[in-house]
């Protein structure tokens, strides 16, 4: 099926499709559909393993996008490397600020952008660099699960957005549970930090350990009412039609 025909099928019947399909599966179409102009972008955390892990099976030499915002813990930079090793992975690309405006805003905030304005700390360094990023692809293969927090849990599995880029979120239905089955099953590491309790890892001044009864997400930004980094957030959706059920579709047919 060529891209075209892939943009004519409507979204509800590609989700309905892949409703109860599995990740792998998800994956694989959206790899042969749009391949080459398809991208994955990864953390690199506990939790980006098994999905880095079905894509390596898949497509090893599968683009894959970091962000680079120049703030990781040193812990995420030396997993990263071990995982593109064990998982073969060797198109793994690094995203970085525009250097002017990153100096910037280290210089205006006294060197802590992350402290006086966290907002736009991730708009130089994570949502700039991936709206650039992304004019290269027509296809973005995110990591997202509904579960990890209030903000995602209306997530699709298959969304189109404006600039026709299609995001593909192969592990919307995947609870944290399921991920731990799979990194059990095929014997893949674990973030050096998860064991205490960095359940969701960005840049190190912005993250903490997740308390007892919190959402896994809790810990990123703790203390502030930001959730997000705005990556999942810039882009405007295209809104759908409703697909209209087949008894109205027949009546208002009838009679002509």
């Amino acid at each position: 099926m060529s891209m075209a025909m892939t943009r004519k099928l409507h979204l509800n019947t590609l989700n309905q499709r892949f409703q109860k399909a599995q990740p792998e599966e998800i994956i694989r179409w959206a790899i042969e559909e749009f391949r080459p102009r398809i991208v994955l972008t990864s953390s690199f955390q506990t939790e980006s393993v098994a999905l880095l892990h079905m894509v390596s099976e898949i497509d090893p030499n599968q683009p894959i996008l970091f962000l680079e915002t120049g703030w990781h813990f040193q812990e995420t930079l030396e997993f990263k490397r071990k995982l593109m090793e064990l998982l073969g992975l060797t198109n793994v690309l690094e995203l970085k600020a525009d250097p002017t405006k990153r100096q910037a805003s280290i210089d205006e905030s006294g060197g802590k952008p992350y402290e006086k304005d966290p907002d736009h700390c991730c708009l130089i360094n994570k949502v700039e660099p991936l709206q650039r990023a992304l004019r290269e692809f027509d296809a973005w293969i995110s990591g997202i699960r509904r579960s990890q927090s209030k903000r995602r849990e209306d997530i699709s599995i298959v969304e189109e957005y404006q600039g026709d880029l299609i995001k593909i979120n192969p592990l919307a239905n995947v609870t944290s549970g399921d991920i731990w089955w799979y990194i059990k099953e095929h014997r893949l590491p674990k973030h050096p930090l998860f064991d205490q309790g960095y359940l969701s890892i960005g840049c190190w001044p912005c993250t903490k350990p997740v308390q007892p009864g919190d959402d896994e997400r809790s810990g990123r930004w703790a203390g502030l009412e930001k959730t997000e980094c705005g990556i999942h957030a810039f882009l405007k959706p295209k809104q759908a039609k409703p697909e209209k059920p087949v008894r109205e579709a027949k009546e208002e047919g009838e009679g002509i």
